[in-house]
């Protein structure tokens, strides 16, 4: 019995670069690898599913759920996480200081249920009191080109939301100063995306936090929390049918964590040698996974975000993030 064929589609990064590379294969599994946009390959997958495995929005997933549609089933690989709300840009003369600064403002976001907006506006309520309908939020995907137009999107109740007319975009509308801030700005290029320019490029363009990376330890300070937002995920019918198919994704994917930092760590040896740096700082180094897989190792952050999409109006109901992934995987 040969090998079973299977589509896949991941992002471009640090994480998946061994298997892209080819370096790594599951047992029993032939690949082919595509290098698809996030924010392309969730729209192609809730609206056309042509993957067999794929990255996946845990906050799309999470909604589809709630509403009945189990069409995929997760396995606990957290390919990409960050501190979303120090991300946050504003355009200087908007007179924004502060997150308090944004009740009233005018607010981009390139769809309003991505999980990356999800954490932002989560942070922004519960560290610093700003709530979601105290904004005016501008949208840059259409219906037809977003996860929500698979999920039967429509804004929360008591949230103001348009949509950005097709000749322009978050980027633009910065610019030319007819938004004060962007939520999630993304300028790479993809099929539903419409931002060019760099934020970093726009004159007058500013990240929120003066020092996102003092906010970042603040925040991971007080919370305990690591927010992720890519999940892998397999048609629900490949499991139904290959059970076996989770536990051997994992498996490649640990593989490709593993040679993706692993190299990085090596550098210590010399000074370990020399004394500089003790053996068991050095062990305590190794031993740390700062990108965990696996569902334990999680801590709250499943929980966290479960908790966000129903008090942000997103879920129909609260969903156990838990119940998303392959029983075979529970246990990891």
């Amino acid at each position: 019995m040969g090998a079973l064929s299977l589509s896949v589609a991941l992002s471009a990064n640090p994480m998946t670069a061994p298997i892209h590379s080819g370096l790594v294969n599951p047992e029993g599994i032939d690949w082919t690898v595509s290098a698809v946009h996030p924010s392309e390959m969730f729209w192609r997958q809730l609206k056309y599913a042509e993957f067999d495995i794929s990255e996946m929005s845990l906050s799309s997933m999470t909604i589809a759920a709630s509403q009945g549609t189990r069409d995929w089933v997760a396995i606990p690989v957290f390919t990409t996480r960050r501190f979303f709300h120090t991300a946050v840009v504003v355009r200087d003369g908007a007179g924004i200081d502060s997150p308090a600064d944004l009740i009233g403002k005018r607010v981009g976001v390139p769809e309003y249920q991505q999980t990356a907006a999800v954490w932002t506006r989560g942070a922004l309520l519960h560290e610093f009191g700003v709530a979601p309908q105290q904004l005016t939020w501008f949208m840059e995907r259409p219906p037809e080109l977003s996860h929500g137009g698979a999920t039967a999107f429509t804004p929360p109740d008591g949230v103001r939301l348009s949509y950005i007319p097709g000749e322009t975009n978050v980027g633009e509308m910065l610019r030319a100063g007819e938004l004060d801030a962007a939520v999630v700005y993304i300028a790479h290029r993809n099929l539903v995306d419409r931002s060019r320019s760099d934020a970093g490029a726009i004159a007058g363009v500013r990240t929120l936090f003066r020092d996102p990376r003092a906010e970042g330890i603040r925040y991971y300070s007080k919370t305990g929390l690591l927010p992720v937002n890519h999940v892998v995920v397999a048609r629900a019918s490949l499991l139904e049918k290959h059970p076996w198919v989770a536990l051997n994704v994992y498996s490649a994917f640990l593989e490709a964590k593993r040679l993706a930092t692993e190299p990085a760590l090596e550098v210590l040896q010399p000074w370990e040698q020399l004394g500089v740096l003790p053996a068991d700082v050095a062990a305590d180094i190794r031993a740390a996974d700062p990108l965990p897989y696996g569902i334990g190792a999680q801590g709250a952050v499943l929980e966290t975000l479960a908790e966000y999409l129903v008090e942000q109006g997103l879920a129909k109901r609260r969903v156990d993030i838990k119940d998303l992934f392959a029983p075979s995987t529970l246990a990891l």
